[in-house]
């Protein structure tokens, strides 16, 4: 009866709030009744405000139809809630835009579902500048920036009603790396990384996700410190092997190998990357490559020159790499006893890993940019010089390559050889001259 007299003794329009207001409160009274475990479920975990608010959103199968159309759920599991990290902080320090009295904003309308998760992500940024740090120097971020607007950001990984401590993730799961990577998570799963329950961020980092490349091989080493010196002990010429052989090429058997040719700095004394904002390897190989078929030896040259153009001859030059042909086969890590170690799987004429070559360059976010280029720009005269790096002889088993080097080793010799002969003929012949005379 008092609350029906002081609204009746109101005017019109406070009378109009105070029976919006009473309408929601009774609203949030018969959801908590109906609403079941899902809302109180937490328990004393959570705030009264944070109830009020579960009273409604522990409704499963509510949502909101968005300007294009998208339909954004609005449901929150209770108990997830009441479990996450965010349950101390409540609901309205992440929407603070939102109350009782401007429920929902009615001037703010998102696009569609992706636009809305973008806006949500900025309010993580909030809390968690550090890892926001990180993570602008992540293959993610790069993604992102680059325009892909379906990159990774804080909430396609964690679940930002249900996010729990670091030591709560099963890491057997691959969760949540497996939601984007599952073709790769399931060729790890069976491998002996995945078998040792290793999460994916103890190679690849959390949020500073990095591009695969030879950065991973330090990772390898992390755990494994002493690996190239266990391979000397069978393995002729190691550090080469190291330098020049990608781990999963040995490590994962059944792989695909491939041979990637890296466009290399010889003063820099590191691989030559992409300049960002001018994108120049993608168009000066298919520049050379004028019948599409890949680069082939002539081509190869031309391209060579096009990088070698300003500056010291001969400061771009090529770095070979034998590696596995995708990032699935990557990850399909065995043990080390099941490990190739038969040298003629590779060092035979012909191998099949050397039947498929590209030639590649460092992107602009870290990732290899790559070209296709023939096979037989590994045995082809004009690629010698450029192959400095990789090519050993007789460890190709290339005939033409072998025979070419040995002469050319011959050749250099000769001349010393060739200069001391003929001085010690002259010398003779001297000798005879002045025998003679004195006679």
């Amino acid at each position: 009866m008092a609350i029906r007299r002081s609204i009746l003794n109101m005017n019109g329009t406070n009378f109009h709030a105070a029976l919006i207001t009473t309408a929601r409160l009774a609203l949030v009274v018969f959801a908590l009744a109906v609403a079941g475990p899902g809302a109180s479920a937490a328990g004393s975990a959570l705030t009264q405000l944070d109830e009020q608010c579960l009273a409604c959103h522990s409704t499963k199968g509510m949502d909101m139809k968005l300007a294009n159309g998208d339909k954004l759920s609005l449901y929150v599991d209770g108990a997830a809630f009441g479990k996450s990290v965010h349950n101390k902080i409540g609901c309205a320090v992440c929407h603070a835009s939102t109350s009782f009295e401007n429920h929902p904003p009615v001037k703010k309308k998102s696009a569609g579902s992706r636009e809305y998760s973008l806006e949500m992500n900025k309010v993580c940024e909030s809390c968690h500048a550090p890892i926001f740090k990180l993570y602008d120097g992540s293959i993610h971020a790069s993604l992102f920036r680059d325009g892909n607007s379906y990159a990774p950001v804080c909430t396609d990984c964690h679940s930002p009603h249900a996010v729990m401590a670091k030591s709560a993730y099963d890491t057997a799961s691959g969760a949540p790396c497996s939601k984007c990577h599952d073709p790769i998570f399931q060729a790890y799963a069976g491998s002996v990384h995945g078998k040792a329950t290793l999460g994916c961020s103890e190679c690849h980092r959390a949020h500073n996700v990095k591009p695969a490349g030879d950065q991973l091989k330090g990772a390898c080493f992390s755990c494994h410190p002493d690996a190239q010196e266990s391979h000397q002990k069978w393995l002729p010429n190691a550090k080469r092997h190291f330098d020049a052989v990608s781990c999963p090429a040995c490590h994962s058997p059944e792989a695909k190998r491939k041979v990637d040719l890296r466009l290399y700095d010889n003063v820099a004394q590191q691989s030559v990357a992409e300049k960002a904002g001018v994108p120049q390897f993608e168009s000066r190989a298919r520049s050379a490559d004028k019948k599409g078929a890949g680069l082939d030896a002539m081509a190869l040259h031309s391209l060579l020159r096009e990088f070698n153009r300003e500056g010291i001859d001969n400061k771009t030059t090529l770095r070979g790499r034998l590696e596995v042909s995708d990032g699935v086969d990557a990850h399909k890590l065995t043990r080390s006893a099941q490990a190739i170690r038969d040298c003629a799987k590779c060092h035979q004429q012909g191998a099949d890993a050397f039947q498929s070559v590209t030639i590649s360059i460092v992107g602009p976010d870290g990732r290899q940019l790559r070209y296709g280029a023939q096979p037989e720009v590994l045995n082809s005269i004009i690629s010698v010089d450029s192959l400095s790096g990789f090519y050993a002889i007789g460890g190709t088993r290339i005939k033409l390559l072998d025979w070419l080097l040995a002469l050319a080793v011959l050749g250099g010799l000769s001349v010393p050889i060739g200069h001391m002969t003929i001085r010690w003929l002259f010398k003779r012949y001297a000798k005879k001259i002045i025998g003679k005379e004195d006679s």
